[in-house]
């Protein structure tokens, strides 16, 4: 379960990321609200999974898992550039990702 928290944890700081960007410095209300909320579920969600998880572990997957959503929904939805070092970059994360789960023996 704690896995299952923590995946959603990562999801949620993709949200709240993308919600940054919108937000515009947090002058824009809707987007702002969207942002703080999403920081919040992501933290409690990962404050919950370190529980049964190591932290160097869950940290690290947490980190990875908005690292690359976030670059990617900025590449979709922010024209970023989209280049073969940078999928080849995000795809060395994805491995570290799966890697640090692969081996947290929790």
């Amino acid at each position: 379960m704690a896995w299952v928290l923590l995946l959603t944890a990562g999801l949620f700081e993709i949200c709240w990321s993308i919600g940054m960007k919108l937000s515009d410095g947090f002058t824009r209300l809707w987007p702002s609200v969207f942002t703080v909320a999403g920081l919040i579920v992501s933290m409690g969600l990962l404050s919950e999974a370190v529980k049964s998880l190591p932290i160097g572990t869950a940290y690290g997957v947490w980190v990875g898992i908005g690292a690359v959503g976030t670059a990617l929904l900025g590449m979709l939805l922010f024209h970023e550039p989209v280049t073969p070092a940078r999928i080849f970059f995000l795809l060395l994360l994805v491995v570290a990702i799966v890697g640090l789960e692969a081996t947290a023996g929790g």
